[in-house]
C-alpha cells in the first residue's frame, strides 16, 4: 500500500513539475521543490481521513493552484505549505525565513487562527480573517478555494456529520466566494460537490435524468451542431463548438425558483459557440458576423438574445446568448463567445494578471465588503456578504444613462436605496421603462428607472420583504431600529385610537394591551382577570398615524366622487389607503380607508364629509 501511495506521490508531483517548468524560472523551480520537500518533512507522520499521506493534499492544491488557476511560484510555494503551521510544529516566522515574507503572508491568511474563545464562532472568525486579506491580495482566497475544493473532491472518505458541515460551508461561503472571483468552472463544482453531499437522493436523481437526456438528444444535437458548423464555414468563419449540460445543482435552483418539476424546466444544455483568439476591439464584430449568420439559417427566439459582452456580469463573464429554432422545433440555447472569454470565465480575476486588472478585481471586491462593513451583528453581516457574491447580476439604469449592478430579482426599491438611503426610504412610485409602477416592482436586465419620491412617505414594515441587496436591508433595519415604537400594543378586534376612552390590560410577557372600554374582549377580561388592569394615558403623538375605515352615503350627482376626494386630500390633508364606491338605484355607498392621528381628527373629518352636499350618512365601520 505504501509503494502504491509513493507511486501516486512521484506521479502527482512530476505531472506538477512538467506543468509549470516552461513558464518558471529555474531558480523559482528550485524554490517550489524545496517547499515540496519541506512540506513532505513536515507532514510525514499525518494521515488523511482516509488513510493516504497528508502530503497528498499539499499537493492536489498546488496543483489546482498551478493548472486549474494558473498561478505562480508564490502562492504555489504557499500551497505546498498552507497546512504546515496549523498542524505541526512549525511557525510563520519559520515559513518567512525559508521562503520570504510573501508566501509568510499568504500561509498566515490561509491558516486558522487557534483561540480559547472565539469572538463569533470558529467558522465566521475564519470567513473574516479570509475575507480580511483582500485588502492586500486576493491569491489568499485563491489558495483557499483550491483547499476547499479539494477536500469536497474528497469529502467521501469523512463521517456523515463532517459530510454536512463541510458541505454547508461551501454552499454557504465558498461557492459564492468563488462565483464573486469570476471563477465559474469552481464554483460549478463547489456547489454541485456540495448538492451532493448534503441531498445525495436528490442529486442522484437529478444526474440520473440528465445523463438520460444526454442519450436522448445526442443525435438531434450532432446534427443541429454539423449545421451550425456547415453555416459557418459558408461564412468562412471558424469556430469550434460544445455541448454543456448544466448540473444537478443548477437544475435543482431552476426549480425552485420556478416552482416547477425537472420535466417543466428548460435550459438543461446549452450549445457554445467559441471563435479563436483576437484583439478585443474585434471581438464584437466576430459576434455579430456569427450571430447574423446563424439567424439568416435558423429562426431566433423573439427577445432571447442577451449580451454580456457589451455589459459584463458583475464577475466578468461575457458571452452573447441567443435561442435558435432546431429542425425538431425545439428552442436551443447558443452560447457565443471567444476563447478569451472561456479562459477569463474559468480563471476570473486570475485570468489577466496586469496590474491594472488585479487592482480592478481587488477595488470592486473591497466595494462590496465596504458597503456590508456597518453591521449590527456579524452572522447578519456574513450573510449580506454571501447574499452580495451570489447569483447573477442584473445591470439597470438611471434616466441619465448611469449602469447600477443589482443581484438578480431586486425591485425598484433596491434600486432606490442603491442610489442614496433617503431615496429609498421616501420612495413612493417607480417608473420603468416610462411605466407607472409599484416600488415593489422586481427589476429586468437593461430596466431603466426613475423613483418618485415623497417626504410623507415612510417605509413599512413590509418592505423589508421586498428588498434583496444588503444596503436596503441594512438601511431599513436602521430606520426601524430608531424609529420611535409605540408603549402599547392595540387590541386586534377594537382598534382603539388616541382620545378614546381606553382601558389596559397587563400581558403575560409584560406589555400592555390596549382596548376601547366597550370592546366585548376587555368587558371578559375585566371579569376574569382583573387585576391586570392597569390606568394609561392614550395620547395623540403626531408621529404615530393609525388605520380607520369610514362608510358614507348619500344621493349620487355629479362630481360627487370628487368632491368627496377634494375634502379629504386637500382639505383636511388626509391619506387615503383604499376607496371603494358603489351605485344602486341613484344611491352612491362609500367605503373608505384612511389615516388618523386621533378619535378628534377623525370626527372633524367625518363632520366636514358629512356636511358635503347630498351627502346623508358618515359612520365608522370596524376594520376586519
Amino acid at each position: 500500500m505504501e509503494n502504491d501511495y509513493q507511486a501516486i506521490i512521484e506521479q502527482n508531483i512530476t505531472e506538477l513539475f512538467d506543468n509549470i517548468r516552461p513558464r518558471t524560472s529555474d531558480e523559482d523551480m528550485e524554490r517550489i521543490r524545496k517547499a515540496f520537500e519541506f512540506a513532505c518533512q513536515a507532514h510525514s507522520h499525518q494521515r488523511r481521513k482516509s488513510g493516504e499521506p497528508y502530503i497528498i493534499h499539499p499537493i492536489a492544491v498546488a496543483r489546482i493552484i498551478a493548472e486549474e488557476l494558473e498561478l505562480t511560484t508564490d502562492a504555489i510555494i504557499a500551497a505546498f505549505l498552507h497546512d504546515v503551521v496549523e498542524d505541526t510544529d512549525y511557525t510563520i516566522e519559520d515559513i518567512r525565513a525559508m521562503f520570504g515574507s510573501g508566501v509568510a503572508f499568504l500561509v498566515n491568511v490561509v491558516t486558522k487562527q487557534k483561540k480559547e474563545e472565539y469572538e463569533h464562532s470558529k467558522q465566521i472568525d475564519n470567513y473574516q480573517q479570509m475575507l480580511s486579506s483582500v485588502q492586500y491580495d486576493i491569491r489568499a482566497l485563491l489558495i483557499k478555494l483550491a483547499d476547499r475544493l479539494h477536500n469536497m473532491r474528497t469529502l467521501s472518505s469523512m463521517r456523515p456529520d463532517k459530510q454536512m458541515k463541510i458541505a454547508g460551508e461551501t454552499d454557504y461561503f465558498y461557492a459564492p466566494l468563488a462565483n464573486r472571483l469570476g471563477l465559474h468552472q469552481i464554483k460549478t463544482e463547489l456547489e454541485n460537490l456540495s448538492f451532493q453531499y448534503r441531498c445525495p437522493l436528490q442529486y442522484a436523481q437529478l444526474e440520473e435524468l440528465l445523463n438520460n437526456l444526454r442519450i436522448e438528444t445526442e443525435q438531434n444535437l450532432q446534427h443541429f451542431i454539423d449545421l451550425i458548423n456547415e453555416t459557418l464555414e459558408i461564412h468562412g468563419i471558424k469556430v469550434r463548438t460544445e455541448t454543456r449540460f448544466r448540473k444537478p445543482y443548477s437544475i435543482w435552483r431552476k426549480m425552485q425558483s420556478k416552482g416547477c418539476d425537472y420535466q417543466h424546466i428548460d435550459g438543461k444544455y446549452y450549445i457554445r459557440i467559441i471563435y479563436p483568439n483576437q484583439s478585443i476591439e474585434s471581438e464584437k464584430n466576430t459576434t455579430l458576423r456569427i450571430y447574423s449568420a446563424l439567424t439568416d439559417a435558423f429562426k431566433e427566439a423573439p427577445g432571447s438574445v442577451t449580451n454580456y459582452i457589451n455589459a459584463p456580469k458583475e464577475n466578468g463573464y461575457q458571452s452573447f446568448h441567443v435561442k435558435l429554432l432546431s429542425e425538431q422545433g425545439t428552442w436551443e440555447e447558443i452560447h457565443i463567445s471567444s476563447e478569451r472569454m472561456i479562459r477569463t470565465s474559468r480563471l476570473g480575476c486570475a485570468a489577466e494578471r496586469t496590474e491594472s486588472n488585479v487592482d480592478s478585481w481587488l477595488s470592486k471586491f473591497r466595494s462590496v465588503l465596504k458597503d456590508i462593513k456597518h453591521h449590527t451583528h456579524e452572522i447578519e453581516y456574513m450573510d449580506g456578504i454571501t447574499s452580495s457574491f451570489y447569483n447573477d447580476d442584473i445591470t439597470v439604469y438611471t434616466p441619465k444613462g448611469k449602469s447600477i449592478v443589482l443581484p438578480k430579482n431586486a425591485t425598484a426599491l433596491d434600486f432606490a436605496f442603491e442610489i442614496h438611503s433617503r431615496i429609498g426610504e421616501h420612495a413612493q412610485y417607480a417608473r420603468i421603462n416610462g411605466k407607472l409602477s409599484s416600488i415593489k416592482t422586481t427589476l429586468h436586465r437593461g430596466d431603466v428607472i426613475e423613483i418618485g419620491t415623497n417626504d410623507n412617505v415612510l417605509p413599512q414594515p413590509d418592505w423589508l420583504g421586498c428588498v434583496s441587496t444588503y444596503k436596503a436591508k441594512r438601511s431599513l433595519r436602521i430606520y426601524f431600529a430608531n424609529r420611535r415604537i409605540l408603549e402599547y400594543n392595540r387590541c386586534k378586534y377594537c382598534h382603539p385610537i388616541p382620545g378614546e376612552e381606553v382601558i389596559g390590560f397587563k400581558e403575560h410577557d409584560g406589555t400592555t394591551t390596549l382596548h376601547k372600554r366597550n370592546c366585548p374582549t376587555a368587558i371578559r377580561q375585566a371579569a376574569h382577570h382583573g387585576d391586570s388592569i392597569i390606568p394609561v394615558d392614550f395620547k395623540e403623538d403626531t408621529e404615530f398615524l393609525y388605520p380607520v375605515r369610514i362608510q358614507v352615503r348619500g344621493v349620487d350627482r355629479y362630481h360627487l366622487l370628487s368632491d368627496l376626494i377634494v375634502c379629504i386630500t386637500d382639505e383636511l390633508h388626509l391619506s387615503m389607503n383604499e376607496l371603494k364606491t358603489e351605485t344602486v338605484d341613484n344611491i352612491a355607498a362609500c367605503t373608505i380607508d384612511l389615516s388618523v392621528h386621533s378619535i378628534n381628527e377623525l370626527q372633524k373629518a367625518m363632520e366636514n364629509i358629512a356636511a358635503i352636499d347630498c351627502i346623508d350618512e358618515v359612520s365608522r365601520i370596524d376594520i376586519e
